[in-house]
């Protein structure tokens, strides 16, 4: 098995550092545009699969790429970008904002989940527990799997992949830029990166 993992291109709430989160925040024509890149840098890579969040932002970014092609595309919800709860829409530069985006950057371990959000632990065995279901699935053993996610979300997928589940270490190797890639091989249910967070545009 193959994974591509995908960050979904820029949106608007991206470009003015707001918190997204679960919010359906479309991508801008920038965001649409490195998508589009993104899939002339992919075209000779075969693709038998799409997995993407059910935001518009990482549908529409797994569509570009793949335009042209004729693939199944799966709406798998675990892999949605983190739950901010009450946080999300909020400026980033702006208090308590500013402290909150701190400490889920820089010490995670202190970062306070909203009261109907979600924590960093929570998406860490989210994220693993979509990971251990594709793993497990002999139909896709021989497959390569395109799958768009999100910023947060990606990183918990990667973290789950390296066995780095300390809450301290989330952030470790930085937020991955909009459309990048990683690229992951599965034998034997045991995945080893092959490249982290490749641009194509």
């Amino acid at each position: 098995m193959k994974l591509y993992l995908l960050r979904h291109g820029e949106t608007d709430w991206n470009k003015v550092r707001k918190i997204q989160g679960c919010t359906d925040i479309p991508l801008n024509d920038y965001g649409r545009e490195l998508a589009r890149k993104t899939g002339e840098g992919m075209k000779d890579i075969v693709i038998d699969l799409v997995i993407t969040s059910s935001l518009s932002r990482a549908r529409e970014t797994a569509e570009l790429v793949m335009a042209g092609r004729t693939v199944e595309t799966i709406e798998n919800p675990q892999i949605q970008e983190m739950d901010f709860g009450e946080y999300e829409g909020r400026p980033s530069d702006e208090e308590p904002t500013a402290s909150i985006l701190k400490a889920f950057f820089k010490n995670p371990g202190a970062y306070p989940p909203p009261e109907k959000g979600e924590s960093i632990p929570e998406l860490l065995v989210r994220t693993g527990r979509f990971l251990e279901t594709l793993y497990q699935d002999e139909a896709l053993r021989d497959k390569s799997i395109l799958i768009s996610t999100h910023g947060a979300a990606m990183t918990g997928l990667v973290n789950n992949i390296k066995g780095q589940l300390e809450t301290n270490d989330f952030w470790k190797m930085g937020v991955p830029p909009n459309c990048a890639v990683t690229i992951v091989s599965v034998e034997n249910g045991k995945a080893v990166i092959e490249e982290e967070n490749h641009i194509f545009y």
